[in-house]
C-alpha cells in the first residue's frame, strides 16, 4: 500500500469522515504510484485521471456538506475490461471486440457503485475474452506479480488483483468463470470473492460461458469485499440469471467470533493433487490451526466425485464460449491471441453428449456438497497448490497443470473466497478458499475475516 495512506477501504471510509484525509489526496497518490510503476505492473489498459479526480472533487464537497452516500463515497476503485463503463472505453483486452459494444454506457455493478460515490480510476487488464493466456505478440500489456516482477498475476482478473496488491486503488470489480477472481487474488496476496451466481448482475459484461460466469469485488480484506458486495449485490431486470432475493448487511456478520463456526475440510484432490508445493501445504494446514484456536470445529470430509466436477468444467463453460465467438473466429482468426484461439476452438471437439454428462456430475456433486454445508457452515480448501508461474513463456500446457482449485465452484454457483494465508518458501503468496451455500456470502466472509483478524497476512505489501 502507498505509504502514509490508510490500507483498507474501511479504514480510508473512517479517514476521510474524520477530516485526516481527501478524496482528492488519495486518488492523486493513487494515479501517482501508477505513474511510476505501471510500466512495470501491467495493471491498467485505459486510465480515466480527469473523470476520477473530478468524482473524487465532487465526493469531498459532498462529505463536508453532509450528504454520506456510504463507505464507498471518494473510495478509488477499479473495473475489469470486460465491464461496461460510460467513461472509459471496454476491450475485453483484445483487438476483435467491436469498439461500438462499450457505447452501452455503465453496467449495473458499475452504476451501483458510482451512486455509491466510488471513484472509478480505469479499467484492468484482463486475458483476451476473459479466456486464453498473455500474448507479447499483441498490443496489451502482461500482468506482472507485484511480489515478483518475474513472475504472472494470474487468471483474468488480474490487473485487478495486482492493482490492489501494488496499491494503484483499494479494491475493484472482477469476474470469475472458472477462478479469474480467486485465482489472482490468491497469486498477488489479496481477498476476492465470487458470490453466489445470480447474487450479482452481469449485464454489460463481455461473457465468456453465461451458465459459469459471476461478477465479484476484489479488495485487501473479507471486510471491504464485504463494503462493496453490499452496493454490487440485488436483482436488475437487465440480466435474466439475475437472482431476485434481499442482499442483507454483510458488514453485521463480521463479528471475529468464529465461537460454534463449523469447517469442512476438502483434502484430497486438493493437498495430494499432482503438482502442489508443499510448502502451500503447509500454509494451509497453519491457517486451518488459527481458525481451530479461535474457537471453530474444524474437520475432514471427501466429497464424492469432486475430483470428476473438476474435469467436467471445461466442457460446460469451453462449448459456451465457443458458441459466443464462433461466429468471429470464421473471419478474424488472426486477431485473437493464439491460446484463446486454442482453448476456444478446441470446444469443437465436444460432443452432446460430453456436455449432458458434465451437467449430470455437476447435479451429483451439488447434492453431495449441499449435504455436507448442511452439517458445516463453509468448506475449506487451497486455492492455489504452488505461487504465481513465470510471465514470460507461460504456454497452454504448462496454465493446464497448474494446480489451482476454484473451478468447481462455478459449475456449483456457490459462493467463494480466496484469503491470504502466508507464502511459499520462494516468497510468492499462498490463498485459503472458503465455501459456503447459496447465498451464503456472509458465512463466508465471516470465517474469511475472523481469520483476517487473528492474522496479518492481508496487510501485508510488496516492496515496489
Amino acid at each position: 500500500m502507498t505509504a502514509g495512506l490508510p490500507p483498507t477501504i474501511a479504514a480510508a471510509a473512517g479517514a476521510l469522515r474524520a477530516g485526516e484525509t481527501t478524496s482528492v489526496a488519495l486518488t492523486e497518490a493513487m494515479l501517482e504510484r501508477a505513474d511510476r510503476l505501471d510500466d512495470r505492473i501491467g495493471c491498467y489498459l485505459f486510465r480515466c485521471d480527469d473523470a476520477a479526480l473530478a468524482r473524487a472533487k465532487q465526493a469531498d464537497a459532498e462529505l463536508a456538506a453532509g450528504d454520506d452516500k456510504g463507505p464507498l463515497q471518494g473510495i478509488p476503485l477499479a473495473v475489469k475490461d470486460i465491464v461496461a463503463t460510460a467513461d472509459c472505453p471496454t476491450s475485453a483486452q483484445s483487438l476483435v471486440l467491436d469498439p461500438a459494444w462499450g457505447d452501452q454506457g455503465d453496467a449495473p455493478v458499475v452504476r451501483r457503485l458510482r451512486e455509491a460515490g466510488a471513484v472509478l480510476t480505469g479499467k484492468t487488464s484482463t486475458m483476451e475474452f476473459a479466456i486464453g493466456l498473455p500474448d507479447p505478440a499483441k498490443p496489451f500489456p502482461v500482468p506482472r506479480n507485484p511480489w515478483n516482477l518475474d513472475r504472472w498475476s494470474g487468471g483474468s482478473s488480474s490487473g485487478t488483483a495486482n492493482g490492489v496488491a501494488a496499491g494503484f486503488f483499494y479494491g475493484g470489480v472482477g469476474t470469475d468463470t472458472g477462478g479469474s477472481i480467486r485465482m489472482p487474488s490468491a497469486l498477488c496476496g489479496i481477498t476476492g470473492l465470487k458470490p453466489t451466481f445470480g447474487r450479482v448482475p452481469k449485464a454489460g459484461v463481455v461473457p465468456l460461458s453465461w451458465s459459469l460466469d459471476h461478477v465479484g469485488p476484489m479488495a485487501r480484506t473479507a471486510h471491504d469485499c464485504a463494503l462493496l458486495l453490499e452496493v454490487m449485490a440485488g436483482y436488475d431486470a437487465a440480466d435474466p440469471l439475475c437472482l431476485d432475493a434481499p442482499v442483507p448487511r454483510y458488514v453485521d456478520a463480521l463479528d471475529g467470533s468464529l465461537d460454534g463456526v463449523r469447517v469442512a475440510v476438502q483434502r484430497r484432490h486438493h493437498v495430494d493433487a499432482p503438482f502442489v508445493d508443499p510448502s502451500t501445504v503447509a500454509r494451509f494446514d497453519e491457517a486451518l490451526a488459527v481458525l481451530e484456536a479461535g474457537g471453530a470445529v474444524v474437520e475432514e470430509v471427501d466429497i464424492e466425485a469432486f475430483d470428476i466436477l473438476n474435469e467436467a468444467v471445461a466442457p460446460l463453460f469451453m462449448t459456451e464460449a465457443f458458441a459466443y465467438h464462433r461466429p468471429t473466429m470464421q473471419t478474424r482468426w488472426d486477431d485473437y491471441f493464439a491460446t484463446t484461439r486454442v482453448m476456444v476452438a478446441s470446444a469443437a471437439f465436444y460432443t452432446g453428449t460430453d456436455v449432458v454428462q458434465a451437467r449430470r456430475v455437476r447435479n451429483h456433486v451439488l447434492g453431495r456438497v449441499n449435504e455436507v454445508l448442511g452439517r458445516y457452515d463453509v468448506i475449506a480448501t487451497l486455492t492455489n497448490g504452488v505461487g504465481a508461474p513465470n510471465a514470460v513463456g507461460l504456454d497452454f500446457a504448462a496454465a493446464l497443470v497448474l494446480p489451482v482449485f476454484t473451478g468447481p465452484w462455478n459449475a456449483l454457483g456457490l459462493p467463494g473466497a480466496s484469503v491470504p494465508i502466508g507464502f511459499t518458501n520462494d516468497g510468492l503468496p499462498v490463498g485459503m478458499h472458503l465455501a459456503g451455500p447459496s447465498l451464503g456470502e456472509a458465512a463466508v466472509l465471516r470465517v474469511a475475516d475472523a481469520y483476517q483478524q487473528r492474522t496479518d497476512w492481508h496487510l501485508r505489501a510488496p516492496s515496489l
